[in-house]
Parts: structure tokens; sequence; C-alpha cells
């Protein structure tokens, strides 16, 4: 990492070990550009599949929230201060890859890469410093907006929405892989990233996946339901697990989503090949216990890159149902620009297979104006109590808070 840090442009997608998330790869490191591609919202994704098409190779980046103006439609009209691409795809220079205890090295020169990395020495990190982290509501006028959500749950506006706040500071400097690595030392998390695209960094720790494909194949994997842990007292993280496990809101939101993306994969995988291949389970992480569920299909022949990412972005767990009509209600009361947040960063292989996370529990940074952002969310059902939302949007936050010096 001490190595790629310099490119302009990298994404490192890690694993940390997790067994069961069915990764392909433990971890694998993209740097330099043969060959790029930066949309907005519009043709991106026909751009995407056009870029895609052009060569059979490895492509590295993200899909941005707003993307969402293209497949529904909608727009965007909230402020943002990290200022990521709707859309960026790249051809790397340099693929570098775990395969047991050995690196394996794409590259024109590989020898000479590897020898770069073994004499690339290990900088100490610079100091951060961060201070005075904000949130763009106070608790009250969260607690509000709330209130405000389940009133139009309960005329029938919508099922359950996904609402998000901003954690931010002005004025911080961060060494970037610093602040990855205690991260990742914290809350090491199966669905991991540290991105750059220029100034803009991105410090992901997420447990999510969005989407993965193989083949025919299709996989998705939302996350609805979260309780933090007592690491410190067994009987009572014990019970906690428990708790989620039972919990009828958790649950009522769950399977919310799992309906909302049975219907996205329908629209795009053969007749009676949609199955939830896992309701409910319960997953352990650092902070926090979530309650996961897992979908998949077979997809009809000639199904697309477009085709899917037009039936599913954005993920449901960061949007709600009805999808269109919750968008529109974050919309209406988010006010922050969600951006690169609660989109998905993730490789496409080849033979156009793919796998992308969920950018949720990261660290936004841009070097260039000194801004960094840690937005965080949940899932508002009618029954949601505006304090404890509150309260679960402070624990999603909690390890980022600690690795930054903030809590």
């Amino acid at each position: 990492m001490n190595w790629a840090k310099p490119f302009n442009t990298f994404c490192f997608l890690d694993n940390h070990d997790y067994s069961g998330s069915a990764h392909s790869l433990e971890w694998i490191l993209a740097a330099g550009v043969r060959r790029s591609l930066e949309a907005k919202a519009g043709n991106a994704l026909e751009q995407l599949q056009a870029f895609a098409d052009q060569s059979p190779t490895w492509l590295f980046g993200h899909l941005g929230y707003d993307l969402k103006n293209e497949t529904e439609s909608l727009q965007t009209e909230q402020p943002g201060g990290i200022h990521f691409p709707d859309l960026y795809f790249f051809e790397p220079l340099v693929i570098i890859r775990a395969e047991g205890e050995e690196l394996l090295i794409e590259a024109s020169f590989p020898d000479q890469v590897y020898k770069e990395i073994l004499e690339t020495p290990v900088q100490p990190p610079f100091p951060s410093h961060v201070s005075s982290v904000r949130s763009r509501f106070s608790k009250e006028e969260y607690c509000a907006v709330i209130s405000k959500l389940r009133e139009h749950i309960r005329r029938g506006d919508c099922y359950e929405i996904n609402f998000c706040q901003e954690f931010y500071a002005e004025q911080a400097v961060i060494d970037p892989l610093d602040i990855y690595n205690r991260l990742s030392t914290v809350s090491p998390n199966p669905f991991s990233a540290l991105y750059r695209f220029n100034e803009q960094w991105l410090i992901c720790a997420s447990p999510e996946r969005f989407l993965k494909k193989q083949g025919d194949h299709i996989l998705s994997q939302p996350i609805k339901g979260t309780l933090h842990r007592s690491p410190d007292d067994a009987a009572m993280d014990a019970a906690r697990k428990t708790a989620l496990e039972q919990s009828d809101k958790d649950r009522s939101e769950n399977v919310m989503v799992v309906d909302l993306v049975r219907n996205d994969l329908s629209r795009i995988c053969k007749e009676g090949s949609v199955h939830v291949d896992e309701l409910f389970g319960i997953y352990t992480f650092p902070q926090v216990y979530q309650m996961i569920s897992t979908v998949s299909g077979t997809l009809e022949p000639g199904t697309s890159l477009t085709d899917i990412l037009r039936a599913c972005f954005p993920m449901g767990s960061m949007t709600g149902a009805p999808k269109k009509r919750v968008m529109e209600l974050i919309g209406q009361y988010e006010i922050m620009k969600r951006g690169i947040f609660s989109g998905a960063v993730g490789y496409i292989s080849p033979e156009q297979d793919f796998d992308f996370n969920v950018v949720i529990r990261s660290i936004l940074y841009n070097a260039s104006t000194n801004y960094l952002s840690f937005p965080a969310g949940s899932g508002i059902t009618f029954y949601s109590e505006p304090e404890k939302e509150w309260e679960e949007c402070l624990w999603k936050a909690a390890a980022i808070r600690k690795v930054l010096g903030a809590e």
C-alpha cells in the first residue's frame, strides 16, 4: 500500500479473512490508469457498458448514489463537499492480488513492480488533525424529521425509508492510508476498501455486499437490522444478539428489503429462479450485530451489465420501499448530497462478472479542500422510535469517531 499510495488513482479491496462472505478474492489492489471512464448521471450506465465492451479486461471503480437520477428520472438538489463523479471506472496499469502466501502481479513488467514494492520504504504516517466533528442535524431536528417520515408511512406514502445524516469536519488533515489501517484494526469488515480518485478518498469498512455476478448467477445480500454489541460483557452481548434475532421491527425492515430485492432481480432473472437463500441471518461484527439476508437468481440469457444495474441500483437497503417514492422523500428531507456514500465500489472482471459493495461505514475525504465526511443512516418504519434511530446512527459512526480521535 505504501507503494501504491503515490498513484493518483488506485483501488484496494479487502475481505479481511471473513469466512462465509463468498468472496472470489481475499484482497486485490489495482493501481494506475491505462484508460478510464468518468460520467455524469444521464447515460452513464450505457457508457459503462460500451467501456467494458471495448476490451475483455479488469475494471475497477464506483457507482455514485446519484445514478438514481438516471435509473428513476429524479434530481439531486443537495450540496456536497467531496465531489466524486457519479460514475468512474478505470483499467489499471498494475493488478496485485493474494493467492495463499504469494503475490500475483499483472503488469507490463511484473518483476520491476515486485522489486519496487520490496524497495519502497514504509513511510511513517503524518499526524492527522480532525477538530470539531459536527452533524448536519441537532438531535432535536433529527428526531423531528423521523416523526415526519413516520407520518408519511402512516399515510401510506411508503413502507420503510433509509434516512441518513452527515457527520463532518472542515479543515481536516489526515493520512488516508494510516486512517484506513486504523479503521481496519478497529472494524475489519468483509467489503472494506481504500479508494483514491485524484484528491478524493474513500476509506471504507463496509459489511454489506450489493451485488455479485458469476456467470449467469446473481446474488444480493441486503442488511437491515443493527444492534450495538457489548463485547466486554458476554452475557449482555449474547442477550443483544438474541434481541436482534427476535426483533419484530428489524424483521419487518429486513423482509421489506428482501421483497424489494426479489422484485428487482425478477426483472432480469429467469422466471421462478429468484430465491431467498437465507432470511434473517445474524452476523457478528466488532461493534454491532447485523441482520443479513441473501437473495439470488439465474439471469436471463443476454442480460447485460447495464440491464442489471438499471434494474437493481440504487440498492434497496439504502433507499426503502417503494424505491422511487422513498428516494423522492430522501431528496426532500436529507440535507446532504450522498455522492459515493450509499453507492457501490468494486470490480468488473474480463468476463463481465462483478462484485460490488455498499458504501457505508465510510470516511469520505477531499484532500484539496480538507473536507471530511462520514454519513450514517438507519431504516425508518412506522414503529421507529426517533431517539433510538439517533442512537443507531451514533453506533454506526462509533468506529470512525474512534480512529479519528473524535469520540
